[in-house]
C-alpha cells in the first residue's frame, strides 16, 4: 500500500548515524544529506538510527534535528521521526493542548483510526502528555462533536469486513426517522451509530439510505447538522467508503486558492505515506487532472519541496 521508496540494500543504521552526525557538523547543516537518508527510510529503520545515534553520540536525534533544522522542513521531519503511534498522539497533544483548538487535526485522528490504534494512542498520551486524551477533549472541544469524539475513542468496534444487511436497513431507518423529526435530541442517534458500528457497515449504510429513501447519507447529514459535529459525522461516513478520496480532498483544501495550510499539508503526508499515499495519489490525479507532486511542487519551496516529494515518490 505505501509508496515509500526504501534502498534495495539500505546502509546498516550505524553508517546513517555516522552519515547524519557528519551532516550535522561545520556551520550550518548538509541539509540534503540528511533529507536523502531520513526521507527513505521507514518506521523500523528510523528507529534503529535514532537508537545507534543515541548510543553512539550520547544525543537524541530528533532533538539535534529540531535544533539544526528550520520552518517548515523542521516540523515535517521531527514529525516524521516519530513511529506511528507516537506521531498521533502528538497531533492529537499539539491540536488539543495548543492556545487554539485545531478541531479539524482532532477529528481526523480520532475518526480515521482503527480501535486497536486509538487505544495504542490513548497508552502513548497518557505517557508523554501525563493526562488523558478525553481529559483534554472534556476541556477543549464541545456539545455533540465532544459528545461524538468521546463516544469514537471509547467504543470497540468491529473491523472486519462482514455485515448484517437486517442491522443496515434498520440503522437506515432510524436515521431517517431522527432527520424527519427536524429537532435536536435526535443526534445521539447519530453519535450512537457512527460511533459503534464497523467502517464495512457504515460503506453499507450510506449505500442503503440511497436506495431506501433516494437521498444521499452525507447531504442529509449536512443538512441536519453543522460545524464540527457535521465535519466528524462526514469524516467517519467518507472514510468508510473511500478514505483515499477523503484524504485528497483533505490536501486539495490544505493547497487551494492563496497561502498554504502547512500544518495539515505536513500532518497528511507524514501520516498517509507509509499507509495508503499510492491511492491517495491516484484519487487526486483522477478527482483534480493534475498529480499530488505537482500540486505540492507548486505550493513549496526549498528543502522542504525536496523533502515532501521525497516521500511522495515517483509523480504519477
Amino acid at each position: 500500500m505505501a509508496t515509500l521508496k526504501t534502498p534495495a540494500n539500505s546502509p546498516s543504521p550505524r553508517d546513517d548515524a555516522m552519515q547524519l552526525y557528519q551532516a550535522f557538523k561545520g556551520r550550518g547543516c548538509e541539509t540534503s544529506v540528511i533529507i536523502n537518508i531520513l526521507a527513505h527510510r521507514n518506521a523500523t529503520q528510523r528507529g534503529l538510527i535514532e537508537q545507534e545515534y543515541e548510543t553512539k553520540y550520547s544525543e537524541e536525534l530528533s532533538k539535534r534535528l529540531y535544533s539544526e533544522l528550520h520552518g517548515h522542513l523542521k516540523k515535517a521531519v521531527v514529525l516524521w521521526m516519530n513511529d506511528p503511534v507516537t506521531r498521533d498522539a502528538k497531533i492529537l497533544a499539539q491540536a488539543l493542548r495548543g492556545s487554539l483548538t485545531d478541531h479539524k487535526a482532532v477529528t481526523e485522528v480520532i475518526c480515521t483510526r482503527t480501535t486497536a490504534q486509538l487505544r495504542q494512542i490513548k497508552q502513548v498520551y497518557s505517557k508523554d502528555y501525563g493526562t488523558t486524551p478525553e481529559h483534554d477533549i472534556e476541556s477543549k472541544c464541545y456539545g455533540d462533536h465532544k459528545r461524538l469524539l468521546l463516544a469514537y475513542l471509547n467504543t470497540t468496534r468491529y473491523e472486519g469486513p462482514e455485515i448484517d444487511n437486517v442491522l443496515v436497513e434498520a440503522d437506515a431507518t432510524t436515521l431517517h426517522t431522527a432527520i424527519s423529526k427536524k429537532h435536536g435530541g435526535e443526534d445521539k442517534v447519530f453519535i450512537q451509530i457512527f460511533s459503534e458500528r464497523s467502517k464495512a457497515h457504515l460503506a453499507a449504510l450510506g449505500s442503503a439510505y440511497r436506495k431506501m429513501y433516494g437521498k444521499f447519507l452525507g447531504k442529509a447529514i449536512r443538512h441536519e447538522t453543522s460545524g464540527n459535529f457535521e465535519h466528524a459525522l462526514l469524516t467517519i461516513l467518507q472514510c468508510s467508503e473511500n478514505p483515499a478520496f477523503y484524504f485528497a480532498k483533505v490536501l486539495r483544501k490544505a493547497m487551494k486558492g492563496l497561502g498554504t495550510d502547512d500544518t495539515t499539508l505536513i500532518r497528511i503526508i507524514m501520516t498517509r505515506v507509509e499507509v495508503d499515499m499510492k491511492y491517495i495519489k491516484a484519487e487526486y490525479r483522477k478527482k483534480y487532472g493534475k498529480t499530488l507532486n505537482d500540486a505540492v511542487h507548486s505550493d513549496t519551496s526549498g528543502h522542504y519541496r525536496t523533502f515532501l516529494l521525497s516521500l511522495l515518490g515517483p509523480n504519477h
